[in-house]
C-alpha cells in the first residue's frame, strides 16, 4: 500500500508536469499566432493572394512572414500544422484530473456538506458536464445565433456563469474551479480537434484538387479561434487556483469564477488591439484591477483579512499559543487536521504530512497560525471536502483565535 501510494503521488506529478509543458507550447505558439495576424501589413508587392506581411528579428535573425489567406499558387511539400500541442494538453489534462480528483475523490472531489453522492456518481457527472457541454457549445455556434460573433460570447459567458455556479453546487471549491476550468479547456481543444484543423484539411484539399474552397469553412475556424482567445486566461486562472483557497473555497467563489471571465476578456483586448496597431486601450488595465479588486473583497466577506503580514514577522510562539483561545484550537486542530498533518499520517492514502506541515505540537500550530486561519478559518479549503466535518463554530473558533492574537500583537 506504501509503495502504491507513493507511485501514484509521482504519476499525478508527472501528469501535471507534461501538463504544464504543453500547454506552455498551446498557449505560446497561440499567442503567437493571434500576434501575428493582428500585426500583418497589406503592401503593393506582395505575391499573388498574400493578404499581408510582417518582419521579425529573434535569435540573431530576420524572419519574413506572408499570410495567404486560402492559399499560394502552389502547395509547399512540407506543411507545419500545429494541433498536436492542443491535442496533449487536453489529453494531460484529463489524464491529471482521473489520477488526482477520480483516484482521490473522497478527499478532493465529493464535499458531502455540499452534496452527498458517492465517488461514482460524482465522476458520471464530471465526465457528462464536459461531453454534454460541448455539444451544447457547438450546437449554439452553428445556430442562428452563432451568425452574432458578439451576441455569441456574450450567450457563452452567461452559460459559463451558470457553469460556475453548477459546479459549486455539486463539487468541492476546489474541484469546481478545476472543473469550469477543465469545461472551458475541453471546448477550445474540441474546437481545435473538430472544427479547426478539419477546415484546414479540406480547404487544403480543395486546393489540391482544383476546387473552390467554402469561404464558410474560413469563417467558421476564425470565429472558434476568437473564442480560444479569449478563453485562455481564465483557464489558466482556474488551473493555478488549486493553491489558493481565498478563490475557490469561499462563498461568492462562483461569483469570482465570473469576474475571472471579465479580466480574461479586458486583458486580451488590450492585447488585441496593440498587436494590431490601433492604439493602446489602458483602461482595460483599470478595469482589470478593478475586477481584481472586488474579487479580493468577494473572497473575505464580510470581513477582509486583517494583520496577516503582521502576524507573520512577530515572534509566532508566544503570541499564538499565549491567546485565550488556544487551549480549543490546540483540540480543535488535534481532532480536525493532525491525522494527516504530522509526522506518521494515520489517514488511509496519506504517507506523509500534506506540504510538509506537521500540526502537532503548540509550537508547530502556532508557527503555522495564518495558515490555518486562511484555509480553514477563512475559507473551507480545509480539511478537503471536509472529510472530517469540522463545523461551523470551529471555523469561527479558529478566525477568533488568529484575528484576536494580531489585535494583541498591535497593543504589544
Amino acid at each position: 500500500m506504501y509503495e502504491f501510494a507513493i507511485a501514484w503521488e509521482w504519476l499525478a506529478f508527472a501528469m501535471r508536469w507534461l501538463h504544464v509543458i504543453t500547454a506552455i507550447a498551446w498557449i505560446g505558439s497561440s499567442f503567437y499566432f493571434i500576434a501575428l495576424d493582428l500585426g500583418l501589413v497589406k503592401r503593393d508587392h506582395l505575391p499573388v493572394g498574400a493578404y499581408g506581411e510582417e518582419w521579425q528579428v529573434h535569435g540573431g535573425g530576420f524572419y519574413h512572414i506572408q499570410k495567404y489567406l486560402v492559399a499560394p499558387a502552389s502547395m509547399p511539400e512540407h506543411l507545419t500544422w500545429f494541433k498536436w500541442e492542443s491535442y496533449v494538453t487536453w489529453l494531460s489534462g484529463f489524464a491529471m484530473l482521473c489520477v488526482v480528483y477520480y483516484g482521490g475523490a473522497d478527499l478532493f472531489l465529493i464535499d458531502r456538506h455540499v452534496l452527498d453522492i458517492s465517488a461514482t456518481t460524482a465522476i458520471l457527472i464530471s465526465l457528462a458536464s464536459l461531453g454534454i457541454g460541448w455539444l451544447f457549445y457547438d450546437l449554439l455556434c452553428k445556430s442562428p445565433i452563432g451568425r452574432n460573433t458578439w451576441g455569441l460570447m456574450a450567450l457563452l459567458y452567461v452559460a459559463l456563469v451558470v457553469m460556475a455556479w453548477g459546479y459549486t453546487q455539486v463539487f468541492t471549491g476546489r474541484a469546481a474551479f478545476l472543473h469550469l476550468g477543465a469545461f472551458t479547456a475541453t471546448i477550445m481543444s474540441a474546437n481545435v480537434f473538430f472544427i479547426i484543423i478539419p477546415n484546414q484539411k479540406i480547404v487544403v484539399a480543395d486546393l489540391i484538387a482544383g476546387r473552390t474552397p467554402d469561404p464558410k469553412l474560413g469563417a467558421q475556424a476564425k470565429q472558434r479561434s476568437l473564442h480560444n482567445n479569449y478563453l485562455t486566461l481564465p483557464v489558466i486562472f482556474f488551473m493555478l487556483s488549486n493553491h489558493y483557497p481565498l478563490a475557490f473555497a469561499t462563498a461568492f467563489n462562483w461569483i469570482i469564477a465570473a469576474l475571472v471571465f471579465l479580466m480574461g476578456v479586458t486583458i486580451r483586448h488590450w492585447f488585441n488591439t496593440t498587436h494590431a496597431r490601433k492604439g493602446r486601450p489602458t483602461w482595460t488595465w483599470l478595469v482589470t484591477a478593478l475586477l481584481f479588486i472586488l474579487i479580493m473583497w468577494l473572497s473575505t466577506v464580510p470581513k477582509v483579512l486583517t494583520g496577516g503580514e503582521k502576524a507573520e514577522v512577530a515572534p509566532a510562539f508566544s503570541r499564538f499559543a499565549a491567546n485565550a483561545h488556544f487551549p480549543a484550537v490546540k483540540d480543535t486542530v488535534s481532532t480536525r487536521c493532525s491525522m494527516c498533518h504530522a509526522a506518521e499520517p494515520v489517514y488511509e492514502g496519506i504517507t506523509q504530512a500534506p506540504k510538509g506541515v506537521m500540526l502537532e505540537s503548540d509550537a508547530e500550530i502556532a508557527a503555522h497560525a495564518r495558515e490555518i486561519y486562511i484555509q480553514a478559518g477563512r475559507s473551507h479549503a480545509m480539511p478537503p471536502g471536509n472529510v472530517t466535518d469540522m463545523t461551523t463554530d470551529e471555523r469561527q473558533l479558529l478566525t477568533a483565535w488568529f484575528e484576536s492574537a494580531v489585535e494583541e500583537g498591535k497593543t504589544q
